[in-house]
């Protein structure tokens, strides 16, 4: 199954020094059947989008908790099995956990199929939307529109290989 971690630079070069997105429960976002039903299409690649933006989206609130990260989305996507990723039951239908996973065990990097990244001309509309996710969450329509202006960015695409220059560490 292919899940969509949210990071941050820091996290993303946590895993590059560790060789592992973490030792779980790791929170993810994946094509589950609520997120298929609040989408309403049978296009992968548009659910696996879907699934995508929402980790953005997580991605933003972790950098709302970390003033200290760079103003980037981060969101790796990584093959795990199947039985690695369950979505919590209870909180299906909730609209702020569409397509939420948790992932047992740990993602070991071998096994990341690319990692999306904010380009710097987004940094200002992330900081910004980063300042303002919170009041979004919480039904703010003027910090809504704050932070839509991030996700007006598309994510660029990087392979594994290229972490250690996304990471400043040159390997």
């Amino acid at each position: 199954m292919r899940v969509y971690v949210p990071l941050t630079l820091p996290g993303l070069a946590e895993a590059h020094k560790t060789g592992e997105l973490g030792s779980g429960p790791l929170v993810a976002y994946a094509v589950t059947p609520a997120l298929r039903e609040w989408y309403v299409s049978d296009d992968i690649e548009e659910l696996e989008y879907a699934a995508l933006s929402r980790a953005a989206l997580a991605s933003l609130r972790l950098l709302a908790a970390d003033p200290g990260a760079p103003r980037r989305r981060v969101v790796v996507a990584v093959d795990v099995p199947d039985r690695a990723a369950a979505a919590d039951p209870d909180r299906g239908l909730d609209p702020a956990a569409l397509g939420e996973v948790r992932v047992t065990g740990a993602a070991p990097l071998a096994k990341v199929a690319a990692v999306h990244v904010d380009a710097g001309e987004a940094e200002t509309d992330v900081t910004a939307a980063a300042e303002a996710v919170v009041a979004a969450d919480g039904g703010d329509d003027d910090a809504q529109f704050v932070v839509d202006g991030a996700e007006d960015h598309e994510l660029l695409w990087f392979a594994r290989q290229e972490i250690p220059t996304l990471v400043g560490s040159g390997d």
